[in-house]
């Protein structure tokens, strides 16, 4: 049976069974900071399990098909990944949720028809665990399953007892295993395998023979079925759940495996095309044949590969396209890191399957096509996916080269393979250096040593690393905010009005920015700062990239200077400095109007922008990011390769286009699955409720918002872009500005030309220089100055009579260790001039060592030293020179053998010059 008709059949059953099909959700976790990815089914229902959320649309039962990573956090499985038969990066968890509806007589009912009846399972093949002080369950296996007593094996709690902390929900879990010795036709014992569980003449086997087995792989956990019944307290005890719910999850991978009957998840339809792939772009085929196994791989020179090579690219594909299709970015830090790693994992393999260019790129590619229809994101982002796993793969291949030349030198390869016995250690600032250097993230060091017998210092390299982000992690300190998150929500540290509780918090800002409300509580902030929640709150709380509002809250004889906003379980709390003792009872909060016009303006704008970015550049566009404050707005997206003068252009216009067609802008609630189908965007990462807010633009924009917009779009007058660029890999930035601010920028532009053209003599019409004419001017200074570089070029060599500075210069050379040398101060407008001279001068000179000096009219001084090729191999490299002798007088610089240059104080110039004969003298010379 394929993946895929696993995957329909598991939803369409459970949907039977009154279960709504609820989407997966994004593979990152949306208001949960405890987790880098979704890494199981439940995630997305959390709150619901704590009982801070309701169930989705009010339904106590639910099924999914979630996608997941576990490749980062508590749940690591990268190492492993294509070393063994199970472990993935990327997996499919089927699962089937009760939200305090049916409990474990229903849940061990479903679970047990449909692996029997739906994957028509034969029942001898299958056993089941149960935690050990779980009689109920036991029976009701026994009751509603009719499995044997021989076949229910009661575990601890480290196998069977699920908790989500240390305090909190948690219940015993019951699990079903699979017999792959039974039923798939590759099973092999392994060569040193023995004991009960190894003896197939047998149909019932002991709790210890059965832990063996499934310890090596014989018995295949499918299905977890995990009870919510307790609430465990600080102490440990166990207090019944009101309604105890369900939780389960069924690897799709796994179940594939055992219905297309293999003992390795690789080798199934969900894997197989992927590696198809692998085989045809590294020429190099894949070692696995049906019914018999996996043999060796062996190379175009012969020599034998590791096939798990494959199995890894096979893998790495899957969670590279899927992350980055979820809107996750490879960076230096957090989730990007990890998507980093697997990366680059992933071209280390392709590596050492012989493979120097691009190779992942063209498996995601495979990938797209067969998953696209069950998630289209894949589909959607694909020019954006493909563009960065390429562009991420070349980047890595410039350095992997020489950062496995220099890993060999650090950890040689032993002579003989396979010995367990450690044979050195990698220094700390030597791993670092490979991360630093050649973009080795540190576990793909510590493999590779592992892989050599060698062991990495990894408190040296964490030593080297926090030296380096030293100065970042103290920027970040000083930005903390006053108060947590967690703390800022202590209920118990606000002071309430219990007769204005009702509303408490409520935001009115959407239609008015002052109101007469009622102050419902108040906290005092260790800073001297006060937080005011009121009764309706004109105060929007930064989110969605729109900054905070900023306002005053004022009653009698009191003051709040609003400087910051929050949201506290939903509810709004102004942030600011008091004036006078808060007081319970009336108060007046405003906004500044020109304040949150400003703002408004913004972010309708950057809705207009993402639209004509999309219009302009391609579909792969999403936003990653956005700032809206009033004064501007920066808007990341996704986008491989600056953007064009041309293409700048024609967004700009299609932006104004969208402003100067007075559009309406609409907003209204509906339901998020019915906004999402009808086109609405929603950005990536953000968790939505079931009823969302949409902003719409006629034609023009659909996107999901919170945030505060004009009425119209011609309310914002103008949009100017004034700065693109890239901010990470894939990723580019743009800012504008709008209304009065683009105004004013466009007034800056043209005083700043009206200053070009009366410093030209360029004549006026009015209030307008002729702007041909600041053409035609210009393009005469440019003429005349590229002439007169010209002659002074000639000067300065010389020309045909021989009589040049240079010519001067190069007479007046001494002898300084055996080298000819000149060192003199001229005087020339800038840099560039000095170069000139100085390759005039190495001219003139045909052997030996030059210094040069010079101040210029803009205070800056310089050193440039020149060399000629005979003087280099004797060892008086110009970077050399200029190095020493720039020290001795307080400066700095390099460059290349041949000519370098350095900066210096313009008064310590002549000090340089008076020096530099007796520093060069002293350097070594080659003999």
């Amino acid at each position: 049976m394929l993946a895929s008709e696993i995957r329909a059949r598991f939803l369409a059953y459970f949907e039977k069974n009154g279960h709504a099909i609820r989407p997966s959700s994004s593979l990152v976790p949306a208001d949960d900071p405890t987790l880098l990815f979704t890494n199981a089914g439940m995630v997305q229902f959390k709150k619901v399990f704590l009982g801070m959320e309701d169930p989705p649309e009010g339904k106590r039962r639910a099924t999914t098909s979630q996608k997941c990573v576990r490749a980062g956090g508590k749940h690591n499985d990268l190492e492993q990944v294509g070393h063994t038969a199970r472990h993935h990066t990327f997996f499919e968890m089927l699962g089937n949720f009760s939200f305090g509806d049916y409990f474990k007589r229903d849940a061990i009912r479903f679970a047990w028809e449909f692996v029997t009846e739906e994957l028509k399972i034969p029942r001898e093949h299958l056993r089941v665990t149960v935690f050990h002080e779980d009689d109920e369950a036991r029976q009701l296996w026994k009751e509603v399953a009719s499995v044997p007593e021989s076949r229910i094996y009661g575990l601890g709690a480290k196998d069977n007892f699920w908790q989500m902390a240390d305090t909190g929900p948690c219940g015993p879990c019951t699990e079903i295993y699979v017999d792959l010795a039974r039923m798939a036709p590759d099973w092999a014992f392994p060569a040193d395998a023995s004991g009960e569980w190894t003896d197939t003449s047998l149909d019932e086997y002991s709790l210890d023979a059965f832990v063996e087995g499934a310890e090596a792989g014989r018995f295949l956990e499918i299905w977890n079925l995990v009870f919510m019944q307790f609430d465990r307290q600080a102490d440990g005890t166990l207090v019944p759940l009101p309604k105890p719910s369900v939780d389960t999850g069924a690897g799709l991978e796994r179940i594939a495996a055992v219905l297309q009957g293999v003992t390795n998840n690789f080798h199934t339809d969900l894997f197989r095309p992927l590696i198809a792939r692998v085989e045809e772009v590294v020429g190099i085929g894949y070692p696995y044949r049906p019914g018999v196994g996996l043999g060796k791989a062996v190379g175009k020179d012969g020599r034998e590969i590791d096939p798990a090579s494959f199995r890894v690219l096979a893998d790495h594909a899957r969670a590279v396209g899927f992350l980055l299709a979820d809107g996750v970015f490879p960076s230096n830090d957090g989730r990007g890191y990890v998507l980093r790693r697997i990366l680059r994992r992933a071209v280390r393999h392709a590596w050492l399957l012989g493979r120097r260019e691009p190779t992942l790129v063209h498996v995601v590619d495979v990938l797209i096509d067969t998953m696209r229809d069950l998630y289209p994101e894949l589909h959607v982002r694909r020019k954006h996916i493909l563009e960065t796993t390429r562009a991420e793969e070349e980047r890595f291949l410039a350095t992997i080269d020489a950062g496995m030349s220099r890993f060999d030198e650090l950890a040689p390869e032993a002579s003989t393979q396979g010995s367990s016995r450690m044979r050195g250690s990698i220094a700390g600032e030597d791993a670092f250096r490979l991360y630093d250097t050649f973009g080795f993230p540190i576990d793909l060091t510590e493999l590779m040593a592992r892989e050599r017998g060698y062991l990495v210092d990894i408190s040296g390299f964490e030593q080297a690393l926090r030296a380096q982000r030293r100065q970042s992690q103290e920027e970040r300190k000083a930005k903390q905010i006053t108060v947590s998150a967690d703390d800022f929500g202590d209920v118990t540290q606000w002071t309430h009005a219990e007769q204005h509780a009702a509303g408490l918090g409520k935001f009115v800002g959407y239609d008015v920015v002052e109101v007469d409300t009622m102050v419902a509580a108040v906290r005092q902030l260790p800073d001297g700062r006060v937080a005011v929640m009121l009764s309706e709150s004109p105060f929007y709380a930064e989110s969605g990239g729109q900054v905070s509002d900023q306002g005053t809250i004022t009653g009698e004889g009191w003051s709040v200077a609003v400087n910051e906003v929050r949201k506290v379980d939903g509810r709004i709390a102004a942030i600011g400095g008091p004036t006078g003792p808060i007081a319970f009872g009336r108060a007046h909060a405003a906004v500044p109007r020109d304040r949150r016009k400003d703002t408004e303006r913004n972010h309708t704008a950057t809705h207009l922008l993402h639209a004509a970015l999309r219009k302009v550049l391609g579909e792969h566009v999403h936003q990653a990011g956005s700032l809206v404050a009033p004064d501007r707005l920066r808007f990341d997206f996704t986008h491989h390769g600056p953007v064009t003068a041309e293409q700048l252009a024609a967004i700009e216009a299609n932006v104004n286009a969208g402003v100067w067609a007075s559009a309406p802008v609409n907003t209204k609630e509906e339901a998020y699955t019915a906004a999402v189908a009808r086109g609405a965007m929603a950005l990536f990462g953000e968790k939505y409720g079931d009823l969302v807010r949409v902003v719409e633009i006629p034609s023009l924009s659909v996107e999901l918002c919170g945030g505060t917009h004009v009425r119209n779009t011609a309310e914002i007058g103008l949009v100017r872009l004034v700065s693109e660029g890239g901010v990470a890999a894939g990723v580019r930035r743009i800012e504008a500005v709008t209304g009065p601010r683009a105004f004013q920028f466009l007034a800056d532009r043209e005083r700043a030309l009206l200053h070009v053209a009366s410093r030209l003599k360029v004549p006026m019409s009015g209030m307008t220089p002729a702007l041909d004419q600041i053409e035609r001017k210009l393009e005469a200074l440019l003429e005349e100055r590229k002439h007169l570089e010209k002659r002074l070029d000639d000067a300065m060599r010389g020309g045909a009579s021989g009589g040049g500075l240079a010519q001067q210069l190069a007479a007046s050379a001494i002898d300084a260790g055996g080298t000819r040398f000149v060192a003199a101060r001229v005087d020339v407008p800038d840099v560039k001039a000095l170069q000139a001279l100085g390759d005039a001068v190495r001219e003139a000179m045909g052997t030996g060592v030059a210094l040069l000096g010079a101040a210029f009219a803009d205070g800056k001084g310089a050193l440039l030293a020149v060399s000629t090729d005979d003087a280099r191999e004797r060892g008086h490299r110009a970077d050399v020179v200029v190095r020493e002798v720039a020290a001795a007088v307080g400066g700095r610089g390099g460059g290349k053998p041949h000519m370098a240059q350095a900066g210096v104080d313009p008064d310590r110039v002549d000090d340089a010059i008076a020096a530099s004969a007796g520093i060069v003298g002293a350097l070594p010379v080659a003999g």
